[in-house]
């Protein structure tokens, strides 16, 4: 279960920015509500509900009381963010309009659809997206700031505990401690040769005008992110990069040459620019990676098989072995421990991990292994770059599914704990900004079960 660090309270226009506005008519605008001196226009709810719904998310309750509410809940956030004077980086949001532009494109096949899809033209769909994800970033750091200092105390944790009821406890699934040792075969210099001749010829082709780039990059290249799109990576700044691929996309000035051949350790890449804006770029790139020879692998797998039954008779401790061989300097720096690198994890940056976190050649190896066991060598594609390598398992712990508890799974519970009391705190903070604020619901908008109370003033004429 992942635990939310920040409640964004369902803000409509934060779920999704597919907006399917082409079915929109905005030729009469026409105001549902009215929040301080911000209208919520008919057609702002409208292009909502339409996102909703090719985004296939869920709406609990009548969308026309639903979405009207969070819009006007983040107009609350976002009139805070100009009190605190809350500045977001024009960078960041520049680099993210670009990728979801670049991810429609990847989606819908070409640019002129995305426009079809919007009905607008690309600049007027930049703006929209700059707007709302500006609005986003204002929105974040404003729930940011008012939770900065919710810390929970192990007594506040236990107390939290305690009131749980026990239908709401969180099952959490199996999860395990993995140490391993990897061997890389060196690639024949003959297929690298053979690489680079590919590469050559993919350059050659497209200085003559016989093939274009991006249709190269669609048949050949081996960057399964790219190749969809032509090889395009979209707007990034030079630390989104490996040095190696930076040093030479930075220095390009041509978008009709071709970079020389650029080794990384993703393998070889050509580089094509598209367009500079100031610190950022985009590119489009074809990568190819050699093979390790079959060979060769059936050699390493000998090899650690050879390894295993030492490790098994204790000839040499797993620690010292990883040390002395593993190719895998993450790794081979940590005593051959894994480190769970999900982000969404609950167990993010500890040894732990779901079965499902695992790349999928080790969770199959240690499905039905016990603590102190070691895998046969097995064959499986290194996550960073893709090769072919042999690995070693061995599994360190295994804590099976459960209920949660404290002594297993504190951490999990403190999230929780300290999830519950930002949600609090941000409802708590959202009743008294919609009491001190000045709004309007006219007729036809007003006859709704709201989530939060006081958007109708009672007393007084909001008309």
């Amino acid at each position: 279960m992942k635990v939310k660090n920040i409640i964004l309270l369902g803000i409509v226009s934060l779920l999704g920015i597919s907006y399917a506005v082409a079915a929109i008519d905005n030729s009469a605008e026409e105001v549902a509500w009215v929040v301080g001196d911000q209208p919520i226009w008919k057609s702002d709810i409208e292009e909502a509900y339409q996102s909703m719904l090719y985004e296939k998310t869920p709406i609990n309750g009548d969308p026309y009381c639903v979405i009207p509410e969070q819009l006007a809940i983040e107009k609350l956030y976002l009139h805070q963010a100009e009190l605190d004077t809350i500045e977001v980086s024009e960078s960041m949001v520049m680099q993210q309009v670009e990728m979801t532009i670049n991810n429609y494109v990847a989606q819908l096949g070409s640019q002129e659809k995305v426009e079809q899809m919007f009905n607008k033209s690309l600049p007027a769909i930049r703006d929209m997206l700059h707007e709302m994800i500006s609005n986003r970033s204002r929105v974040q750091q404003v729930q940011q700031s008012l939770v900065k200092d919710i810390k929970a105390t192990p007594s506040d944790v236990r107390r939290y505990f305690d009131k749980m009821p026990e239908d709401s406890i969180p099952y959490v699934p199996r999860k395990v401690e993995v140490q391993i040792l990897t061997a890389a075969p060196a690639i024949p210099r003959e297929e690298i040769d053979n690489v680079k001749a590919r590469l050559r010829d993919y350059t050659d082709r497209i200085n003559k005008g016989e093939s274009d780039f991006s249709t190269l990059a669609i048949l050949y290249s081996e960057d399964p992110g790219s190749a969809a799109r032509g090889g395009e990576l979209g707007f990034a700044g030079r630390s989104t990069y490996v040095p190696e691929f930076a040093a030479v996309a930075f220095n390009l000035n041509d978008p009709k040459k071709v970079s020389k051949i650029v080794e990384t350790e993703y393998g070889y890449h050509i580089i094509q620019l598209i367009e500079k804006r100031g610190d950022r770029i985009n590119v489009r790139h074809i990568l190819l990676r050699p093979r390790v020879a079959e060979k060769d692998l059936t050699d390493a797998v000998l090899r650690l098989d050879s390894l295993r039954t030492d490790l098994i008779d204790k000839k040499i401790p797993f620690e010292e072995a990883v040390a002395v061989l593993s190719n895998d300097k993450d790794t081979r720096n940590n005593r051959g421990v894994m480190v769970n690198s999900n982000m969404n994890s609950d167990d993010y940056n500890t040894a732990r991990f779901q079965m499902s976190e695992l790349p999928q050649e080790i969770a199959k190896e240690v499905n039905n292994m016990q603590p102190g066991d070691i895998s046969q060598a097995f064959i499986m594609k290194d996550p960073k770059t893709n090769q072919d390598i042999v690995a070693l398992v061995r599994l360190t712990a295994r804590i099976e599914g459960h209920r949660a508890n404290l002594s297993d799974d504190y951490q999990l519970i403190k999230n929780l704990c300290e999830q519950s009391r930002r949600q609090q705190l941000l409802e708590k903070w959202l009743d008294k900004k919609i009491a001190d604020t000045y709004t309007r619901i006219e007729d036809g908008w007003r006859d709704c079960e709201f989530s939060h109370k006081g958007w109708i003033k009672t007393g007084t004429s909001d008309k």
